[in-house]
């Protein structure tokens, strides 16, 4: 069973399409980063997942059920963090976490407790006077303390300063090797996804454009730059290209049997390609495509 399954999943808003055909397997017990330029389709595609939206076509199945937020028998398997970390501002921390005791079966309230204590926030504090890191501290706390089997987070470090981002991701890290839920994140910085997540899924204007474990997409892509007149090795495809004059840079992809990519004498540098270099050529091409 998939963590995440949708077929042709297309979502209107009126005359704009914020997922159009999609086709997605997301498998389960893995940390998986959607990434893309806003207006991706990345949050719309998590709300739909959290069933607090319904696809306008296709279809989408999350932990093998289809989603709704009349279903308390699937909510209570899985959390979802929104990027404004909704939370009851006039409420105290403690009380915040009352009401995430008394309206989920399977809360773990120590460790809610203890997670909220680790970071130093003051249970007895108003969560509208809270910064922001500590605010998404809670409700990170509350998402995990549900125990779920799916746990989406839409930008979950975002507005986060260089060490709350790091520990929060080290949390996030912690957990899903604890107690093994499936991880979705949405993000944009790349260096948070290359950092955590096992599995990537590229989206631009609300399509699918690569989506696959991260270790087999990297074996997949090379990176080679050099004279124009030197071509692309027999096996690969151009993702994205610069050229400049004789001189030029180019990720490709694999294509079934292909030639090794390996560095020349006339200065041709060839190797893997990384994750940001792959990320990029993908979001370039679609820029291109949508301006052709």
């Amino acid at each position: 069973m998939y963590a995440v399954e949708a077929q042709g999943l297309g979502k209107q808003f009126g005359s704009f399409s914020a997922l159009r055909d999609c086709d997605l397997a997301l498998p389960a017990n893995k940390v998986i980063g959607l990434v893309g330029p806003n207006g991706a389709g990345k949050t719309t595609l998590l709300q739909l997942a959290a069933g607090l939206r319904y696809p306008t076509s296709g279809t989408i199945a999350v932990l093998g059920e289809s989603p709704s937020a009349n279903d308390p028998a699937l909510l209570a398997r899985m959390s979802f963090v929104g990027q404004e970390r909704p939370l009851y501002g006039d409420f105290s921390v403690a009380d915040n976490l009352e009401v995430a005791r008394r309206l989920n079966l399977h809360w773990d309230h120590a460790y809610a407790i203890a997670r909220v204590r680790r970071f130093g926030i003051p249970l007895d504090a108003k969560v509208r006077g809270l910064s922001t890191g500590q605010r998404a501290q809670v409700a990170l706390a509350i998402a995990i303390g549900k125990r779920p089997e799916l746990l989406l987070l839409d930008e979950p470090v975002a507005n986060l300063d260089p060490l709350a981002r790091v520990d929060m991701l080290e949390e996030l890290m912690t957990t899903v090797a604890a107690s093994g839920p499936t991880l979705i994140m949405s993000a944009n910085a790349l260096a948070d996804v290359d950092r955590v997540c096992e599995y990537i899924v590229i989206l631009t204007s609300g399509r699918v454009r690569l989506a696959g474990e991260i270790d087999e997409i990297t074996a997949g892509h090379a990176f080679i730059s050099g004279p124009r007149a030197e071509g692309i090795p027999a096996g690969w495809s151009v993702v994205d290209g610069r050229e400049a004059d004789r001189h030029g840079a180019w990720v490709l992809r694999a294509d079934g049997a292909r030639a090794p990519i390996e560095p020349r004498d006339n200065g041709t540098i060839a190797r893997s390609a990384t994750l940001e270099e792959i990320v990029l050529a993908y979001l370039r091409s679609a820029a291109t495509e949508a301006g052709s």
